[in-house]
């Protein structure tokens, strides 16, 4: 691997991509500690420390949201807006007809999603703002003292938050340019990443050996779990007919259509948890009501819908495996690659084309998910469990699986895979052997 590495700066190209992206998540880093006016850090922090929606929300700004950054949202109003055109895709015919249009079609289906970006982020910075502002540290004091919309502080704040989201959207497309990998990916790998040095920090301060050694090996097992699971793949035979085409004759050929385990990648956990997390967050606005029932309500939808409780877990998982069908409907049409096969000569061995194909290649799907489906619930609620295992000990804090290990090793793999393909250009021996 190292010497795979060598090689990767010994080509010109390939060490200026590099650098390239190592440089922009610099930049990003460095933005990452600009504040934003008007904000009690302090407040902050011990919001977010005792907020787990505030916790996946600064997870997805690369770390922003903590110090309340310039890029508090980070690439949140992106990957909303980035769903949300996909799921338009699967219901709106003009849509799916850019979709078929190959680079053209992506291309603007892009530039509509950089444009719904924009409103996304208004909308997210003042929710932000809301939320907050009705948030108090431990000290009594509040995070957004003076809050007012109609104040030239307040928008400060807001075109301050959306002109960060702009800023990193451009970058991590920039990344995607010239670099090597997804840029949204690498600029949310960054911020988890960040994060490291100060968990390791915070273990050394008052280690426990013995529970750092199980937690490590069960952290090398989990990427492994991982990666062994968003590698797998069903490959469906597809043979090609000889076919004429004019006065010239194509020959026929034999491939495969491949489908991942895992096609909704890690969407399905981000819906689930933002389904869950909700409720006791809408709950906490009454918890403090002057009227004794609401009150009782509230505490008792907030303690119902507490992370550690088992309906919570239970849910987690369950709306996982569900939301995971859910998307894997959306990413994946069998009728299209059916109708895709047969105008094209294509055919299943022992399958007619058409309707059994396409009834086929559904089948498949819905076992190969069911298969993503409990391997992402897994992943999902694998952070409370080891919260349990290792109850009383320091890194009975860390968070081992969930979101964050997923998105990590997702990053890094695909990462190698590009690596690997520049250099096999070059005749080099490359990462993935």
């Amino acid at each position: 691997m190292f010497d795979a590495l060598v090689n990767a700066f010994r080509a010109p190209d390939i060490r200026r991509r590099i650098l390239f992206v190592l440089g922009m998540l610099i930049v990003v880093r460095g933005l990452a500690h600009v504040p934003v006016p008007g904000v009690n850090a302090d407040a902050l922090g011990d919001v977010i420390g005792n907020n787990p929606f505030l916790q996946l929300l600064n997870l997805f700004s690369g770390g922003g949201l903590a110090s309340f950054s310039i890029i508090a949202l980070g690439v949140n109003p992106y990957i909303n807006a980035s769903i949300i055109m996909q799921l338009m895709t699967g219901v709106v015919p003009r849509l799916q007809q850019l979709q078929r249009e190959g680079e053209y079609g992506r291309n603007k289906i892009n530039q509509y999603t950089r444009y719904l970006t924009v409103p996304m982020g208004f909308l997210q910075a003042y929710g932000y703002l809301i939320l907050l502002s009705s948030q108090t540290g431990n000290t009594g004091q509040r995070v957004i003292p003076g809050f007012d919309l109609a104040s030239l502080e307040t928008i400060t704040m807001i075109f301050s938050l959306v002109a960060g989201t702009i800023l990193v959207m451009w970058i991590g497309e920039l990344i995607t340019e010239r670099g090597i990998g997804n840029g949204i990916s690498f600029i949310i790998f960054a911020g988890i990443v960040a994060q490291v040095p100060g968990a390791i920090a915070t273990f050394l301060r008052s280690p426990d050996l013995g529970a750092g050694i199980a937690f490590g090996v069960l952290g090398i097992v989990a990427v492994a779990a991982i990666i062994y699971i968003q590698e797998g793949q069903r490959r469906i035979p597809i043979q090609y007919a000889s076919r004429v085409r004019g006065r010239r004759m194509y020959q026929g050929g034999a491939t495969f259509l491949p489908l991942r385990v895992n096609q909704a990648g890690v969407i399905p956990i981000i819906f689930a948890i933002s389904i869950l997390l909700f409720p006791a967050q809408l709950a906490s606005y009454f918890s403090s009501s002057s009227e004794g029932f609401i009150q009782d309500m509230a505490n008792t939808v907030i303690a119902l819908f507490d992370q550690n409780s088992l309906l919570y877990i239970v849910l987690y998982f369950l709306l996982t495996v569900g939301f995971t069908y859910f998307y894997t409907a959306f990413t994946f049409k069998p009728d299209e690659t059916a109708d895709q096969l047969r105008k094209n000569g294509g055919f299943i061995p022992g399958i007619r084309p058409g309707a059994p194909t396409r009834d086929y290649l559904a089948r498949v799907v819905y076992r190969l998910s069911l298969a993503g489906a409990l391997f992402l619930g897994t992943v999902a609620v694998s952070p409370i469990i080891v919260s349990f295992l290792f109850a009383g000990s320091v890194v009975a804090n860390f968070s081992l699986g969930g979101t964050a290990l997923l998105i990590v090793v997702s990053v890094v793999v695909e990462t190698m895979k590009q690596l690997e393909a520049q250099l096999m250009m070059r005749n080099y021996e490359g990462f993935i052997r």
